[in-house]
């Protein structure tokens, strides 16, 4: 099963004072994940300016570096490729994923966020897709309507040959149900800060 980490400071280091702090909490964050053997770590720090997400995720790269953990850029092609990130991860609105790969040839990874059959099938040549939002969660509680549920992550898997992971809602007792659905693994931003919080 592929497990893909999702950043995101607020939760993390809800009471940082400064993004210096909140940096030095990712960061350790992406070390315990690398140490536990977390296959992708999704550095989504939307709102940070170029500068700040580089250094950020030239952090991250560093602190993985030797290690099986692949570290991914969410959106911005130009901050993978200046820190020597491992691929990008693209909204479900931005650049065509032919675009991307033209600037991140294989070994670097291509993944795109999905919520429907349409862009799953639209997404051809991505090395994965992240499929969501499966269940309720932290940033999805209202709008049943935005949510796919089992039966629409099934729909998306069978519509495409390329892994997909669930992403929502997903805690340690509904992975069985992802699975036998057909993703080949989770992405998630709770379950992992409640499990790497805790972890020596």
């Amino acid at each position: 099963m592929t497990r893909c980490l999702v950043t995101d400071r607020r939760r993390l280091c809800p009471g940082a004072r400064s993004f210096a702090d909140a940096r030095r909490g990712l960061v350790e964050q992406a070390r315990r994940a690398a140490a536990e053997g977390i296959d992708l770590i999704q550095v989504r720090e939307r709102d940070l300016e170029a500068a700040a997400l580089a250094a950020l995720v030239a952090d991250v790269v560093a602190i993985t570096r030797g290690s099986a953990t692949r570290v991914l850029v969410n959106d911005r092609i130009d901050v993978a490729l200046a820190c020597g990130a491992d691929g990008v991860h693209l909204r479900a609105d931005s650049v065509p994923v032919a675009e991307a790969r033209r600037l991140l040839p294989a070994p670097r990874l291509v993944g795109r966020s999905v919520h429907s059959v349409r862009e799953a099938v639209a997404a051809a040549g991505a090395d994965y897709l992240i499929a969501g939002t499966v269940f309720p969660s932290a940033s999805k509680r209202t709008g049943s309507a935005e949510l796919l549920g089992i039966e629409g992550l099934r729909a998306i898997v069978s519509a495409t040959a390329v892994p997909v992971l669930a992403i929502g809602g997903i805690t340690p007792d509904r992975i069985d149900s992802v699975l036998a659905a057909g993703a080949a693994g989770i992405a998630a931003i709770g379950l992992f800060i409640d499990s790497l919080k805790t972890a020596s």
